[in-house]
């Protein structure tokens, strides 16, 4: 068994993303089918508990949509070239010993996060993109904000769409990770409810204040 979380967009108080923690059988294995596998078991048995229809975004969904929501395929403009948010986001994480590794923004994004720079250049410090300088903290707040910006085009098609009772991403392990774009999609879709999307992404002092209320 395993238990992993759906994120449900929260529409009153502080708190912007509700986490529904659901235990489902697990199939170990790193192939792509024991993931689907997962996918359908975490679904499944969130749809008992009233937590349907959910969208899974990763890489591994069965939906077109899920697939391009994942960080690795949604698209962010950078000097009027495309990359994607995970690129971005590994390119310009800035370490002790080395940082931004700004060619990584153009590289295919399992190759970006899989750069060994990342992981010998020692502690991260900072955030550097387009020629600002963002914080570490809140711990998913530049993150979340490459992705909002990437998001931000498209929410006149995002707003349209109220199928979705929560989101997954069966590659988030609570364990192990801090960032995820199911988490990040959540909290999107909570302020543009809410109308408060615009105020937030005004300016990244706003939205840091924003996420540091929402405890994210």
């Amino acid at each position: 068994m395993a238990e992993r979380p759906v994120f449900v967009p929260s529409l009153t108080g502080s708190q912007l993303v509700q986490l529904i923690w659901i235990k489902f059988p697990w199939h170990p294995g790193l192939a792509a089918s024991q993931k689907k596998k997962n996918i359908v078991e975490l679904h499944g048995a969130a749809a008992t508990r009233g937590l349907e229809p959910l969208l899974e975004i990763s890489s591994k969904s069965d939906e077109k949509v899920g697939r391009n929501l994942s960080a690795f395929h949604l698209k962010l403009a950078i000097d009027e070239r495309e990359t994607t948010v995970e690129c971005a986001y590994q390119g310009s994480k800035v370490f002790e010993h080395g940082g931004p590794y700004v060619d990584l923004y153009w590289k295919e994004s399992r190759e970006a996060k899989r750069d060994p720079r990342l992981r010998d250049s020692g502690k991260l410090l900072s955030f550097e993109f387009e020629g600002k300088k963002y914080p570490i903290a809140p711990m998913t707040v530049f993150y979340d904000w490459l992705y909002f910006k990437a998001l931000y085009p498209h929410r006149a098609w995002i707003e349209k769409r109220e199928e979705w009772a929560g989101f997954t991403d069966i590659e988030f392990n609570p364990e192990r990770s801090i960032n995820c774009q199911a988490r990040s999609f959540a909290a999107f879709i909570a302020l543009q409810k809410r109308n408060e999307l615009d105020v937030t992404v005004a300016s990244f002092h706003t939205f840091r204040a924003r996420w540091e209320a929402a405890g994210l």
